[in-house]
């Protein structure tokens, strides 16, 4: 097959450097390309955006297949072009690339079909606008309408800095076009997630989950940038996040872009704020996230090109991905001055070096190749990418190769993963011990509840009757490991809390599920039979009873932990007020 890639940054590398592995490839061009595409594609002197001459090479060069790495093309209808043309090509038409290059489009999407967002509104009218960020208060996002290069979304703490992002954006034009419309919303907190899937307008398939850093300085600090590097998997996202995101976003997006007559194939891109239980989008990307893709195609072991395919040709539902269980870093080197303006043709040593090394590719962004080496030639540079067996590992790797390149006035972020390790180091003070791996979708009840309350937690699985050995030393050692409650739950018999109880003197709660013929009976009595002095709290049955086992366990936790005694009291009130409202609703429907 021969393959053109239109695009020039360090997502299109990555998608170079991962469709020159399939055996199915004889050759690739890409346009425009940089200075390290070059050695593995024929750059041709074609913009991105320059609609016509690519469509004209890939009809004169019998390209079987065209892959669009920015969004800038893909807005102005590159797919519908090339289609109409009868040539094949993998990304969003104009009409489903609008969930990227119009924020009120999005919004207004995500609002009419319940996908959780921001509370905010979109205005074409300053008078209006400048009122309602005087109406809502601060802290308030402002965000530019179309396509701004990642860089149009400012956070504002103070009302002086939201008007001033409104003069930014209306009144100077600092985003051209992009900025004759702005979308208002609600500051959200908490830790942001990409989540990538591919999809054919059905099917979802999703990638693992990762992490952008935007902001330019160390600790999210100074103005936003197009990423200033990523990583994967991201931890905020674990198994039951990734299932809640799939079933309240992503599967739920795809089928309203149906419905609206947008039909979405290719890469969906959801950047996501993610607070305690709480999941909401912040935005959507029509295509491969720049620099997730980085980390994303290092973990991917598949053959791309099928998977592309199929997407167009709306079969996905035959695909499955295989991913590398290691983690995967990118660290994304910049010229000095960028996000602003920066200096030029600055040449880069140590890349030599770094190709000499194990489980390291750097993915050039911004170089051009002169005569005498590699330039920098762009903000961000060079995306340092690396794998390790844990995240730790991937960002010392990555570090490590960082610290042998340079150029004149280069930075970088110095803490990207920092708050991955930092997930990963906190210590758990609950647990969740389940007879069997098919308990889980009861004890998710247990898991959304401690996410609730932000309490840490650890799941694992042991069995009374067939593995009673790990039972009982899991429940042994855990005081040690500083655990102080454990949940149970377990169906059949049920000996499960019995066991860990007997073992342990932190407060153990069972909880019964219905698993057996006998609708859950058995399990309960199983659980609260204990003999004298080997108590087990039991508050309900199945999913109900992981709920609420989760809250009792939580009201022990704050007996020494004010901070979760206040989110217990907020959760109660939240609860009356939810009586209230549906007392209040059925009252006019009467």
């Amino acid at each position: 097959m021969k393959i053109l890639v239109i695009g020039g940054g360090g997502r299109e590398h990555a998608l170079i450097w991962k469709i020159k592995q399939s055996p199915k490839v004889s050759m690739i061009y890409c346009a425009p390309g940089n200075g390290g595409i070059a050695d593995m594609a024929e750059c041709l002197p074609i913009s991105a955006d320059d609609i016509d001459k690519l469509a004209e090479f890939a009809k004169d060069q019998s390209i079987d297949l065209t892959i669009v790495g920015p969004e800038d093309p893909l807005s102005k209808g590159i797919v519908d072009r090339f289609e109409n043309q009868g040539l094949r090509i993998f990304g969003a038409s104009r009409l489903a690339a609008e969930i990227e290059s119009s924020k009120s489009f999005a919004k207004e999407l995500m609002l009419k079909y319940s996908i959780p967002t921001a509370k905010g509104e979109s205005f074409t009218d300053y008078d209006a606008a400048k009122a309602f960020i005087k109406n809502m208060g601060v802290p308030i996002v402002v965000k530019a309408d179309g396509l701004a290069a990642g860089k149009g979304v400012m956070v504002c703490h103070t009302e002086n800095q939201a008007i001033d992002a409104l003069n930014r954006i209306m009144i100077d034009s600092a985003f051209g076009n992009a900025g004759e419309k702005v979308v208002i919303e609600e500051c959200l907190t908490g830790e942001e997630a990409s989540f990538l899937a591919f999809t054919d307008g059905k099917t979802v398939l999703p990638l693992p989950s990762s992490q952008d850093h935007k902001p330019i300085y160390d600790d999210d600090k100074g103005p936003n940038t197009g990423g200033m590097g990523a990583y994967s998997p991201a931890p905020v996202i674990d198994r039951y996040m990734h299932n809640r995101i799939m079933q309240e976003i992503m599967i739920p997006t795809v089928k309203a872009m149906a419905a609206e007559g947008r039909p979405y194939k290719g890469v969906l891109y959801a950047g996501l704020m993610i607070n305690r239980d709480q999941i909401k989008v912040l935005e959507f990307n029509g295509r491969f996230g720049d620099p997730e893709a980085q980390p994303l195609l290092m973990r991917m072991k598949n053959d791309i090109i099928p998977v592309m395919e199929a997407i167009i040709e709306e079969r996905l539902h035959t695909c499955t991905l295989s991913i590398d269980e290691r983690a995967a870093v990118c660290v994304v080197m910049a010229s000095g001055g960028y996000p602003g303006s920066y200096e030029k043709g600055m040449l880069i040593s140590g890349l030599d070096k770094v190709k000499q090394m194990e489980d390291i590719f750097v993915f050039h962004a911004g170089t051009a190749a002169t005569e005498k080496g590699i330039a920098a030639n762009g903000g961000r540079v060079l995306g340092v990418t690396a794998l390790g067996n844990s995240v730790k590992q991937a960002i010392s790797t990555a570090y490590n190769a960082v610290s042998k390149i340079d150029w004149k006035d280069v930075q970088y972020r110095k803490d990207i993963g920092q708050k991955a390790l930092t997930r990963f180091e906190t210590k758990p003070v609950a647990v969740i011990v389940m007879g069997s791996d098919s308990d889980l979708s009861i004890m998710e009840g247990t898991v959304g509840i401690f996410k609730k309350f932000n309490i840490p937690f650890e799941i694992t699985i042991a069995s009374a009757h067939r593995s009673p050995e790990r039972a009982m030393k899991y429940a042994a050692e855990a005081s040690q490991r500083g655990i102080k409650v454990i949940i149970a739950g377990a169906g059949h018999a049920a000996h499960l809390a019995g066991v860990i109880a007997a073992h342990t003197s932190l407060p153990v709660i069972g909880v019964p599920i219905d698993s057996s013929c006998l609708q859950g009976l058995d399990s309960l009595l199983s659980t609260v039979q204990m003999p004298p002095g080997v108590p087990v709290a039991t508050v309900s049955l199945g999913k109900p009873g992981a709920v609420n086992a989760g809250i009792l366990a939580a009201q022990i936790l704050a007996l020494s932990d004010p901070e979760i005694a206040k989110m217990l009291e907020a959760y109660k009130i939240e609860m009356a007020v939810q009586v209230e409202k549906k007392a209040e609703k059925l009252g006019q429907l009467i």
